[in-house]
């Protein structure tokens, strides 16, 4: 899907409007964050976004993670938004995983990889981690995996439908992924 967006940007000092033409489906960004439950039990969370719509398809909260968690996940949100051509992604062990690698061959996702301990190739998804962990993370004590799933969910609906984005136009992210301003598809 292909999708146009005005934007206002800083060029020599001038500020011009332009027009962005990119599909929407391109590139997700992907890493873990973690937090903990009120009780110290460890939570990592699996996020995901569109580098060019900034939708995030899913935050999935869960005490630990291995590489077929990973696929389980993704299957279930591309089932649903469609596969990128290209996931971004560290060297974490979940993400090197055999499982992964083959889901993302058989589907034809290229995953790239960032270097070493260089999350600046990945500068994208560790902005986001940022700003989930100010905007919901700290603003929140999670009692159970069930309470944190779902005011992880309530903030992500809140990004991608109400939280307007200036790197889009001031647009919300749902804007460009549904031409029709639907609301965004269940994770």
């Amino acid at each position: 899907m292909k999708t146009v967006v005005n934007v206002t940007v800083k060029q020599h000092g001038n500020i011009v409007g332009c027009e962005l033409e990119a599909a929407v489906i391109g590139t997700w960004a992907m890493d873990f964050v973690h937090d903990q439950l009120a009780t110290g039990k460890k939570l990592r969370v699996l996020t995901v976004v569109d580098t060019f719509s900034r939708y995030v398809p899913v935050l999935d909260p869960r005490h630990s993670y291995r590489g077929e968690d990973v696929v389980q996940t993704l299957e279930r949100v591309c089932q649903k938004a469609g596969y990128p051509k290209t996931i971004r992604v560290d060297q974490g062990t979940e993400f090197v995983s055999r499982d992964l690698d083959l889901r993302a061959y058989s589907k034809g996702v290229t995953l790239d990889f960032s270097r070493p301990g260089k999350p600046t190739d990945n500068a994208f998804i560790e902005a986001f981690n940022g700003r989930f962990r100010a905007e919901c993370l700290n603003q929140h004590w999670f009692l159970t995996l069930a309470d944190a799933r779902e005011k992880m969910e309530d903030w992500r609906r809140y990004y991608n439908e109400e939280r307007p984005h200036g790197a889009i136009g001031n647009k919300v992210p749902i804007s460009l992924v549904n031409s029709g301003g639907a609301t965004s598809p269940p994770p």
